[in-house]
């Protein structure tokens, strides 16, 4: 009976994180309510509070599941770039219902709370790793150009839709890619 119970409890958590990645997405922090989480995942407000504590635990964990955009891609460094381009960019993001994580982490960046945090994520997971691959003055700033026209490319492409970036193929970028970062970072950049 235990058992039973016990793998009851981790299948409603995890139908909760499922319905917050996907309000989380669609809606931004801010504008996913606990209720309409708890609701979408057919159980009561509190099992949420129960199970996450509160709603920017809950955020937070929905946010970076095991295995998604937050964590870095294996491999050397100097195929980060690369490899970071086909996550970012090229990712059904089947978990979050074919929404960017990006998308949702960007409409949360009002709050101050989720600004902090996202911006602690992007800095501890991607930039400072990044940033080792950077020659010459200045890498912090060099690093943080790469990295919003990495984004920047995945906001135009999923978000706004621009018709050429969803045309596009990783293979069409990779030139682009290359000659980005090498300028960027003062290095050949394997794409």
């Amino acid at each position: 009976m235990a058992e039973t119970h016990k793998r009851d409890r981790e299948a409603t958590r995890a139908r909760l994180l499922e319905c917050a990645r996907i309000r989380f997405a669609r809606e931004g922090y801010d504008g996913a309510s606990v209720r309409e989480v708890a609701g979408d995942a057919g159980v009561d407000p509190a099992l949420l509070f129960r199970y996450f504590g509160s709603k920017s635990k809950l955020f937070a964990e929905a946010m970076n599941p095991p295995g998604a955009a937050a964590e870095l891609p294996a491999g050397p460094i100097e195929e980060l770039p690369a490899k970071l381009l086909e996550q970012l960019v090229f990712s059904e993001w089947e978990e979050y219902a074919g929404e960017h994580p990006l998308i949702a982490l960007l409409r949360s960046a009002g709050h101050d709370d989720m600004r902090d945090r996202v911006r602690d994520q992007v800095c501890g997971q991607y930039l400072d790793v990044l940033q080792e691959l950077a020659q010459g003055n200045n890498p912090a700033l060099r690093t943080e150009l790469f990295a919003a026209w990495l984004l920047g490319i995945g906001v135009l492409r999923t978000a706004v839709g621009t018709p050429a970036l969803q045309k596009a193929t990783s293979e069409d970028l990779a030139p682009h890619l290359a000659a980005v970062g090498e300028a960027l970072f003062g290095r050949p950049i394997p794409v």
